[in-house]
């Protein structure tokens, strides 16, 4: 039987043992003392490189991710460097307004890796969070590295408008758009053409292709300089069709981002965004707690009696 002990169980985890990881993972979910444990080690280990891939309902992300899984691990490195053998998946999917737990609709798209033992899928809830990751998943990724994982890819539900935070947990962002579905003006309007490193164009096999391509470079040409122009790859991933080249893609821009030191800016950002979120998580906590008991009580009866302010009760109640 597997220990539940979160020391024991990355160990497990690293040793190859998938119930171990996917329960390391529920306590990530979860929260918690057995959460903070895991973490507190999990940091320890170098971050993964994270590809993030999103964009509007229906773009075909998840087969999309299905094929770069394929021609990754076919592949086996970052163009002859950091080289892999096995690839974690992190499938942001809707929440279930019965369970509460994920819908798990990415991981039923994503059958051609179901059962390979080099690929690990876990689907992840956004439990109401609407930018498109849930809050656990900078963690989960964290502890995907500490298992042995040096490449992760997140894909992230798709709600269109709000998952430019894809941008704030990934090191290369990969915009997945379709023809014939205004997707170029939505990106646009989404901010995702901000945060995007790498557009794709996929069912490129419709009409109106030379449309969408036209609409992003024109918008690419209007967004002002940057170090790194994204680049446009027409794929049909129900075949696989231009998958190797958006992989070769990926592997340019970790490239660019090492050579640049613009990977080291990205991360160093990352990690100031995760110290504000424990803090505000933490703070948010400390209010609540404060905002009952008999200390409380007293000030708001000396507010509401006119004996007191919000400030001066504030000041009591930190004291």
């Amino acid at each position: 039987m597997t220990s539940r002990d979160p020391h024991t169980l990355l160990d497990e985890a690293r040793a190859g043992s998938r119930v171990a990881l996917a329960r390391l993972l529920t306590y990530v979910e979860s929260g918690g003392e057995r959460h903070r444990a895991v973490v507190a080690e999990a940091y320890r280990v170098p971050a993964p490189y994270v590809v993030g891939i999103t964009g509007p309902p229906g773009a075909g992300k998840s087969t999309l991710t299905d094929r770069v899984i394929t021609t990754a691990l076919a592949e086996g490195s970052f163009g002859g460097q950091h080289s892999f053998s096995q690839i974690a998946i992190l499938a942001i999917d809707p929440t279930s307004p019965f369970t509460g737990g994920a819908i798990l609709g990415d991981r039923v798209r994503m059958q051609d890796h179901a059962l390979d033992e080099r690929v690990f899928i876990r689907s992840m809830a956004t439990r109401g969070h609407l930018g498109g990751l849930s809050l656990a998943v900078p963690d989960a990724v964290r502890v995907l590295g500490a298992a042995g994982f040096t490449l992760v890819l997140v894909e992230t539900v798709g709600v269109g408008q709000m998952e430019v935070e894809i941008a704030s947990a990934a090191d290369t962002t990969v915009v997945v758009s379709i023809p014939g579905a205004g997707d170029a003006m939505q990106a646009n309007k989404a901010g995702l053409l901000e945060i995007a490193d790498l557009f794709v164009i996929n069912k490129a096999d419709r009409p109106d292709i030379q449309s969408v391509r036209r609409d992003l470079e024109q918008m690419l040409d209007f967004g002002g300089e940057r170090g790194w122009r994204p680049t446009i790859t027409d794929t049909v991933a129900t075949d696989g069709r231009g998958v190797d080249e958006l992989w070769r893609q990926i592997v340019m821009h970790r490239t660019y981002l090492e050579d640049t030191g613009e990977l080291h800016a990205r991360r160093a950002h990352r990690a100031g965004v995760e110290l504000e979120r424990v803090l505000a998580a933490t703070l948010a906590a400390r209010v609540g707690s404060l905002a009952a008991g008999a200390t409380w009580d007293e000030q708001v009866a000396a507010l509401i009696a006119g004996a007191t302010d919000p400030y001066s009760a504030v000041d009591q109640l930190l004291a």
